[in-house]
């Protein structure tokens, strides 16, 4: 292999030839096989809009040369565009706050920049990475600027893929809108429900996930970029903090503003946390509603069996027939793991000193994961199983008119005591509780009707407010 020699503070050392990368990030990707994985391109993406706002900015203000600039700038938009992800080769968990991912950047696209000069990758005497494309900047605020950009990319599509969700989940509680079904509480039965309710309690478990990801989502558009090292804004001109940000905006497309404390912004990363816990509670609903759906397409004969899941592969290895319920299975072990990252994300934001964080490329890493891994699960939960959930009305029918659940409803009319005699002699004799009250003469056959009209009692009552906002009445909704 055909190698150059390239120089730094700790020596010399040999770098392929054809490799844009330099010698910092070939020392980093030696020093951390960590995780064997390549970094987020959602993140290299935005440090190479970050390096293009810089050289705009140190450009127009004239302390960067023009023809340097804009090799820098057509370097980036490479970048920008899919090119050289290749090339970034440093493990995502590393030591040194980011160091090495920012230097692997700044050496690809000073590398390219050469070439586009006619240079020779290497020869940094004509674009160097740390004078000419980190100038006026530090890791310190070039990489968590990244990360939030990353997150701002991220986390459209997994809020888009929760909107299918929500949608989803109304549409099959429209379709199961006429179903009644014995509601359960802690797994014994309680009292009717319709199923369409229970598939409408879920869409709106998920549209409050949905507003929560939206918020926290804000929280990415304040940057310390320009705070340079600890946010007092050292080696960055006047200039460049005036227009960094507008530049930033331009590139990115995206709102962002600069921090109003750069020094808080540079050492706190309390935006990540609130991020990663609108994820957690997300994930916490999921997995709740996947254990659900498992539990009424238990079965089918033996369990409760009142919905039917999609058929997506055998269930087993030695018995035939047998299906499992394996999207809601995957959704779950993505909560499981979600909720895991979000301690790490949690330790690594506690763990900063003084004026710096250096536990950021953990935090990212499992925050990426988080993010992507949530949309993905989100996407065949909703393709692979709540659009294909059926309902077994008969069976629905048949556990409702076969439960003591219903002998709630009577409570009002004959009195609790008299309801619970009622549920002692149902379940030691097997007869119905309709049954039972008929027989005795407790309530007329229209009476019993009337009361336990399914509809009636699965009917969500409103309080009906008057103009000066007390209450008066109830009535059905």
């Amino acid at each position: 292999m055909e190698t150059r020699i390239e120089s730094d503070l700790i020596g010399n050392m040999k770098v392929a030839m054809d490799a844009y990368y330099g010698i910092q990030t070939l020392r980093a990707h030696n020093n951390f096989h960590i995780t064997n994985r390549a970094i987020y391109p959602a993140l290299i993406v935005s440090l190479a809009e970050i390096k293009k706002s810089a050289a705009i900015t140190n450009r127009d203000s004239d302390m960067l040369d023009t023809k340097i600039a804009n090799a820098i700038i057509n370097a980036c938009d490479e970048i920008i565009s899919g090119k050289f992800h290749d090339q970034f080769i440093v493990d995502p968990i590393q030591g040194g706050a980011g160091t090495s991912t920012n230097m692997n950047a700044n050496e690809v696209i000073a590398n390219r920049a050469i070439e586009l000069l006619g240079g020779t990758k290497g020869n940094y005497s004509i674009v160097s990475p740390n004078d000419h494309v980190n100038m006026a900047q530090s890791t310190n605020d070039v990489f968590p600027t990244a990360g939030k950009i990353a997150i701002l990319k991220m986390l459209p599509k997994a809020t888009a893929e929760l909107k299918r969700l929500y949608n989803a989940l109304e549409l099959k509680s429209l379709e199961f809108d006429n179903i009644i079904k014995m509601g359960r509480t802690q797994l014994q039965d309680a009292v009717p429900i319709r199923l369409g309710q229970s598939f409408h309690a879920y869409a709106s478990m998920i549209k409050r996930d949905v507003n929560r990801l939206i918020n926290a989502e804000k929280e990415m558009l304040t940057l310390n970029i320009g705070a340079t090292a600890i946010g007092t804004s050292i080696n960055a001109s006047p200039e460049y903090l005036d227009n960094i940000i507008s530049n930033l905006q331009k590139v990115t497309g995206f709102n962002v503003v600069q921090a109003e404390d750069l020094i808080d912004a540079t050492q706190n990363l309390d935006g990540f946390v609130c991020v990663s816990g609108a994820l957690k509670t997300c994930a916490v609903n999921l997995s709740k509603m996947a254990n659900d759906l498992r539990l009424l397409s238990s079965g089918p004969k033996t369990g409760i069996g009142e919905i039917n899941l999609p058929s997506k592969q055998n269930g087993s290895s030695i018995m035939p027939g047998k299906i499992n319920p394996t999207i809601p299975e995957v959704v779950s072990q993505v909560a499981f793991n979600i909720i895991g990252n979000d301690f790490t994300i949690t330790m690594a934001a506690e763990a900063g000193q003084l004026e710096l964080n250096a536990f950021e490329p953990v935090l990212f890493y499992n925050l990426f994961e988080s993010v992507e891994t949530l949309k993905n699960a989100t996407t065949t939960f909703v393709d692979n199983c709540i659009v294909g959930i059926t309902a077994n009305k008969e069976r629905c029918a048949d556990l409702l008119n076969g439960s003591i659940g219903i002998v709630t409803a009577l409570c009002p009319y004959i009195g609790y005591k008299k309801s619970a005699d009622i549920a002692k002699i149902a379940l030691k004799t097997g007869l119905s509780v309709k049954g039972i009250v008929l027989s005795e003469g407790i309530l007329t056959a229209e009476e019993l009707g009337e009361i336990l009209d399914p509809i009636s009692m699965t009917q969500v009552a409103k309080p009906l407010i008057t103009n000066k906002g007390k209450i008066v009445d109830s009535c059905a909704v």
